[in-house]
């Protein structure tokens, strides 16, 4: 990589059906163009994939802001989706995480908001690309202008916050996250058949996230009362 500049926001046009069936793609790349394709993949549960560190094919010919080299500059992310009208709208949690994502690279690197552009924005000759299709009918790109501004309030803090996760669920059992201890983590990890050592550690969250995917909710591997209900139930 060179300097990093800012990011690159794609979608997939893959499979309709799936979290991030994508994946294995964007790591591997394709017949025409070895991988990775992106340094970062995001599934339609908001969740990102690190595919990468260092130089991705993700953006052929293209200039934005005066820079020219995309692939050594930008920072590429593949999100999930199909770019049709069958995959509309893009899931809430799916934008949100996208916008905080830019925001977070473009505070870490020093960068403006202008800096996180569309595919289609950056390649060469016009019309080339058409990702991300965040709005199907924004031919003038000016779904990339309402991303922007949504980028631009999560780098400055004042974006619209998520909900937070109570403390408790309505019996009174915690919510657990990583570095819990106790009795209640045994009980957990009992629920999802892994190792009952009392640890909440990187085992066990991974099967809460599993877990948590397995029931379309948020795959944040920390058990608050959505989880806590879906558990008891299972």
């Amino acid at each position: 990589m060179g300097k990093v500049r800012g990011v690159i926001c794609h979608h997939t046009a893959g499979g309709a059906n799936g979290n991030m069936p994508s994946l294995d793609v964007i790591r591997r790349g394709r017949s025409d163009l070895p991988g990775p394709l992106a340094q970062l993949g995001l599934g339609r549960d908001g969740t990102f994939f690190v595919v990468a560190a260092g130089v991705a094919n993700h953006a052929g010919r293209g200039e934005w802001q005066g820079v020219t080299a995309g692939n050594s500059s930008f920072i590429g992310i593949e999100a999930e989706n199909t770019g049709t009208a069958g995959d509309f709208p893009w899931p809430e949690v799916q934008m949100d995480a996208y916008a905080r994502g830019c925001a977070a690279i473009l505070n870490h690197i020093g960068a403006p908001a202008i800096m996180c552009c569309g595919h289609k924005e950056f390649a060469l000759p016009r019309g080339r690309k058409p990702d991300p299709s965040f709005d199907l009918d924004a031919g003038n790109h000016s779904d990339m202008d309402t991303f922007r501004t949504t980028v631009q309030s999560f780098m400055e803090g004042t974006g619209t916050p998520r909900p937070m996760i109570p403390a408790e669920d309505p019996v009174g059992r915690p919510t657990l996250r990583r570095p819990a201890t106790g009795d209640l983590v045994r009980e957990l990890q009992a629920k999802l058949k892994v190792e009952v050592d009392g640890d909440f550690g990187p085992i066990t969250e991974a099967a809460v996230r599993a877990f948590q995917r397995q029931r379309d909710l948020v795959p944040d591997g920390i058990v608050g009362p959505k989880t806590w209900e879906a558990l008891s139930s299972a």
